[in-house]
C-alpha cells in the first residue's frame, strides 16, 4: 500500500488521549483518521479534523480505516478486537488483550483466520528505565543475571471511581501493571518454569487488587514483579543482581508523565532520561552509566514498517499470548496459594 496508514482509535478515555492518539499523530506513515467517543468536543479539543463516530461499531464499520486501536475498557478487547477483524481491519489492542487465556486465543485464531495484522500494545519495551537495564544486561557487565526485581509503585491512597478500581473483569493492577512487568521480563528471559503471586487490597475502600507480588521462576534465576499504590517513595524502578556486578536503575522513565503535562512526542527533552544507572561492578567503586532514551514511538512506526511489508510486526502475537498465560497463571497462584506452571500447549511453547 502507499500513503499514510489511516487509523481508527476505539475510546478516547485514559489510554486513547494519553498514549495511542499522540503517538499516532507523532509517527510518520500514520493518520489519525477516526476515533470512537461519545464526547466529540473532548476529540476535537485535541484533533479538529478527526472523524468522531460515536459507536465502536460504527469506526469499525469505516472502510476509510485501515487500522483500528482498541483503548477501551479490558472486558471489551476481545470482543471488539474480533468484530474489527472479521471487517478486515488490522488490529492493535492495549493490554492486557483479553481477560483470560481461552479468548486469547480466539483473538489470536481470528486474525491468522482472517490475514490481518494482531497486535498488542506493549509499549514499555521502549521506556528508557528498561532500555537501559536491557543494555547493561546484554553488554555481560552483571556476568549471569540470578536476581531481576521490576516494580511499578506509585502513591494513591484514594481509591478512584473508574472501571480499573472496580471489582469487574478486568480490574485491578495485576492485570493493568501486571502486562508491563510480566512483557518486560519475558522479553528479557523468556519463558519461566512457574509463576507465584499474591495479590491484595490494601487501600481503604479497595474494591479490587491494589498490590501485587509476582516471582518467575527460571531455574535458580528469581524475577520479581511487584506494583503497589500505597508508596510514596524509596523502591528503585529496576534492580539487577548478577555473578560479576549488580545494577539499579530508580527513577521510571517519564514519556508518561511527559504525555500528562502536555508534551508531545518528538519535542525538544521527549524520552530523555536524567537518571542514570547505578552500577557496582564486585568491589570496585559504584559508577553512573547515561540512561538510554526512551520513544513508545517506536512501537507505532514498526507497526508502520510492518503495514508496508518493510519489518516483522513489533509484537508477536504468541509474545502477547505468554503474557496471558502468566497473568492467568498468577490469578490460579493468588486464589490457590501455589506455584503454577504456564498452561501454554507445546505448539505455543516452540515458538518461544
Amino acid at each position: 500500500m502507499s500513503g499514510p496508514i489511516r487509523v481508527g482509535l476505539l475510546g478516547y478515555g485514559f489510554a486513547g488521549k494519553t498514549f495511542h492518539a499522540p503517538l499516532v499523530a507523532a509517527t510518520e506513515g500514520l493518520v489519525l483518521h477516526a476515533v470512537a467517543s461519545s464526547d466529540a468536543a473532548k476529540v476535537h479539543a485535541d484533533f479538529p479534523e478527526v472523524i468522531v463516530h460515536h459507536t465502536p461499531e460504527a469506526l469499525i464499520a469505516d472502510d476509510t480505516v485501515d487500522v483500528v486501536i482498541v483503548a477501551t475498557p479490558n472486558d471489551t478487547h476481545a470482543p471488539l478486537a474480533i468484530a474489527a477483524l472479521d471487517a478486515g481491519r488490522h488490529v492493535v489492542i492495549d493490554k492486557p488483550f483479553a481477560l483470560n487465556l481461552a479468548q486469547a486465543r480466539e483473538v489470536v485464531a481470528k486474525a491468522q483466520a482472517t490475514g490481518r495484522l494482531l497486535q498488542v500494545f506493549h509499549n514499555r519495551r521502549w521506556d528508557s528505565d528498561f532500555l537501559t537495564i536491557r543494555a547493561a544486561i546484554d553488554s555481560g557487565v552483571l556476568g549471569r543475571v540470578v536476581h531481576l526485581e521490576s516494580r511499578i509503585d506509585r502513591f494513591r491512597p484514594q481509591v478512584r471511581d473508574r472501571w480499573r478500581e472496580h471489582a469487574t473483569p478486568g480490574g485491578g493492577i495485576w492485570f493493568d501493571l501486571g502486562p508491563h512487568l510480566i512483557d518486560q521480563a519475558l522479553q528479557l528471559f523468556g519463558l519461566p518454569d512457574g509463576v507465584t503471586v499474591s495479590l491484595a487490597l490494601q487501600r481503604d475502600g479497595a474494591q479490587t487488587d491494589d498490590w501485587a507480588h509476582a516471582v518467575l521462576t527460571y531455574g535458580e534465576r528469581r524475577v520479581v514483579l511487584h506494583a503497589g499504590m500505597l508508596v510514596a517513595g524509596g523502591s528503585a524502578r529496576f534492580t539487577v543482581h548478577g555473578t560479576t556486578g549488580s545494577a539499579v536503575k530508580q527513577a521510571a522513565d517519564r514519556q508518561e508523565a511527559q504525555l500528562l503535562s502536555g508534551m508531545r512526542p518528538g519535542d525538544t527533552g521527549w524520552g530523555e532520561d536524567a537518571d542514570p544507572l547505578v552500577l557496582y561492578e564486585g568491589t570496585a567503586p559504584a559508577r553512573n552509566i547515561a540512561a538510554t532514551p526512551g520513544d513508545q514511538r517506536g512501537f507505532y512506526a514498526a507497526l508502520a514498517a510492518a503495514r508496508h511489508g518493510e519489518a516483522t510486526p513489533p509484537v508477536r502475537p504468541l509474545e502477547a499470548l505468554a503474557v496471558m498465560a502468566v497473568i492467568e497463571a498468577g490469578v490460579i497462584s493468588a486464589r490457590e496459594g501455589r506455584t503454577v506452571a504456564l498452561p501454554l500447549t507445546a505448539q505455543e511453547r516452540e515458538a518461544w
